[in-house]
């Protein structure tokens, strides 16, 4: 027994020692970190069920991530997000200098245009990429606009240009307006006011509903909108569609049903304007809303989808270049070869003149998807989506 022993333990080691002499090295992992930065305190809305999800925007860049890693898997790349929040009206730079110190180099941003004009310069001077995912303000893709943030929300006037194709399509030439008092009220006002004049709409009336800070959802409140609305509207021109730009939450969602006249709402609220819809299940949009609520427990709305193609943007660029170089992915993404496939019915791509994604605009109730724009018959020499916004003729924007 021992002499058995003493002979075949060499041999043992021998066995196992046979593999680690034939095993292939580790593959090269590439870590991509991607940032997240929002603003964010619990809103209030006017209805209960508008009330935006705490992971609104984060959910979407969630999934996008898991997208990412099955296909970064066989190429040995893996992403991973680092979120970052501050309150809605605080100084973002320092919380911005944390995470350049962590060494993000790529940050989703979903800030007020304030806050994203605040980091914009010093993203520029630390080599760090921007996606705007929140602010739908024009003017961050005109005056103000930086060659170091791409921007895959839509702005206001895409929003507005997209709902006014559809009601001219429909012959509802005839408009009335009646916008808030707060400052985003006013800017999507003046929205409106360009797409009518751009596609032969008549704003014929407008009326400004001001914000007196009321307890609108107590019972008296719900009872006082009831009444006051018919008489609020009962002076307005005849019409065929009354459009709403109420942003803040302030009056909006009781116009419909309660109007002097019979006629359909529009705006912000009835027929709605988005960048996506959570009934949408054309393009293939079954399989991500599928995906999106098996993560989540609910279904996916406009700024999930921009944070969702943000970070799948970068993921394509990771891909095609097969690395994680900074340089090369922005340059990718600037270039011909770059489009990326979002549920839309179309390969997106980036305007060259203020680099805002090309998109459809989804028309909707809080049910359905009613339809999308560009509507048929709206053309263009280079692409119908660029019908809605600022087209390059038009541009503010000098990029620098």
């Amino acid at each position: 027994m021992l002499f058995s022993l003493t002979v075949n333990v060499p041999g043992a080691l021998a066995q196992e020692a046979s593999p680690s002499a034939t095993a292939k090295p580790e593959k090269k992992i590439t870590e991509i970190k991607i940032g997240y930065l929002r603003a964010y305190a619990p809103q209030l809305a006017l209805s209960v069920i508008d009330v935006p999800p705490r992971d609104e925007g984060v959910a979407g860049a969630n999934v996008a991530i898991a997208d990412n890693n099955t296909t970064g898997s066989f190429l040995g790349q893996k992403f991973s997000l680092d979120m970052t929040e501050v309150k809605p009206d605080a100084d973002v730079v320092p919380a911005f200098q944390e995470m350049i110190a962590k060494g993000d180099r790529y940050v989703v941003a979903d800030l007020s245009a304030r806050q994203l004009l605040s980091i914009a310069d010093l993203a520029r001077d630390n080599g760090v990429l921007i996606f705007n995912a929140g602010a739908t303000d024009d003017s961050l893709r005109e005056e103000e606009c930086r060659a170091n943030i791409f921007h895959t929300i839509p702005t206001r006037s895409m929003l507005a240009d997209g709902l006014a194709q559809y009601l001219i399509w429909k012959q509802w030439r005839r408009w009335v307006l009646i916008y808030g008092s707060h400052e985003r009220d006013q800017l999507f006002a003046e929205a409106l006011r360009r797409s009518a004049t751009r596609f032969g709409g008549e704003i014929v009336g407008e009326k400004e509903f001001k914000d007196t800070g009321t307890a609108r959802r107590t019972d008296s409140g719900v009872v006082q909108i009831q009444r006051q609305m018919p008489v609020f509207t009962q002076d307005l021109p005849e019409h065929d569609v009354l459009l709403v730009a109420d942003e803040s939450e302030v009056f909006g969602t009781y116009v419909p049903f309660r109007t002097w006249i019979a006629r359909p709402v529009a705006g912000t609220a009835g027929l709605t304007p988005s960048a996506w819809h959570p009934a949408s299940e054309q393009w293939g949009g079954t399989q991500i809303q599928n995906r999106f609520a098996k993560a989540n427990g609910r279904r996916m709305i406009s700024k999930d989808m921009a944070a969702w193609t943000a970070v799948r943007i970068l993921g394509e660029a990771a891909t095609r270049t097969q690395g994680a170089d900074p340089q090369k992915m922005t340059d990718f993404i600037r270039s011909d070869d770059f489009s990326i496939a979002a549920f839309k019915g179309q390969k997106l791509t980036f305007r060259k003149w203020n680099q805002q994604l090309r998109q459809p605009i989804f028309l909707g109730d809080n049910r359905s998807v009613v339809s999308t724009s560009p509507q048929e018959g709206f053309l263009h020499q280079v692409s119908e989506l660029d019908t809605l916004g600022v087209d390059e003729p038009e541009t503010k924007c000098v990029l620098e």
